[in-house]
């Protein structure tokens, strides 16, 4: 398997279609990992442009003026806004280089699903979207709510147990005791 050059930590991430729950399973593993004494990043691939700042805030008439990058500071965060020259789809290795993981134990990753890296695949059968899994073996297990077409030959999780997933993430995936 292909791994990404000198993770600064261990990277999973959830690869599925749009609609399958990606960022609702994301949201109910962390509180969960956070129990287990784990200090999980999260990065986010976008399909569409975003603003993270609004129009009227210092940082976008800034930006809007021709500042590329603004970084955005205070004592409890930080945001850097950078401007692409040629939109171009990212590249994950690129994002991560970018990605402060000083402390984390853990970064997951929603989205670049077609990128070789160890993810957790997410599968509705009711949305009718193809598997992913039997074309990718980066994909480590399949979390799903009902009978796969494929029958999985890595390990199949309950997608509505995030419980279990993050039991996964942690002995499976981190090779740690559960405490």
């Amino acid at each position: 398997m292909a791994k990404l050059l000198n993770p600064p930590v261990p990277v999973l991430g959830f690869a599925a279609f749009s609609g399958t729950g990606k960022t609702t399973l994301i949201k109910a593993l962390l509180p969960r990992l956070k129990a287990r004494g784990l200090r999980v990043g999260v990065l986010k691939h976008a399909h569409h442009a975003f603003e993270i700042d609004q129009p009227g805030k210092d940082s976008y008439v800034l930006r809007k003026a021709g500042a590329n990058p603004v970084m955005v500071s205070s004592a409890h965060r930080r945001a850097l806004i950078q401007e692409r020259p040629e939109p171009a789809e990212p590249v994950l290795a690129q994002e991560l280089a970018w990605f402060d993981g000083t402390g984390l134990d853990l970064i997951l990753v929603e989205g670049f699903k077609h990128e070789r890296y160890p993810k957790i695949e997410l599968h509705r059968p009711a949305l009718g979207k193809p598997l992913l899994f039997p074309g990718d073996d980066s994909i480590i297990a399949l979390a799903t709510d009902g009978e796969p077409a494929v029958t999985p030959t890595i390990p199949r999780l309950d997608i509505n147990d995030p419980e279990r997933i993050a039991q996964f993430i942690v002995e499976d995936f981190l090779g740690r005791r559960t405490p």
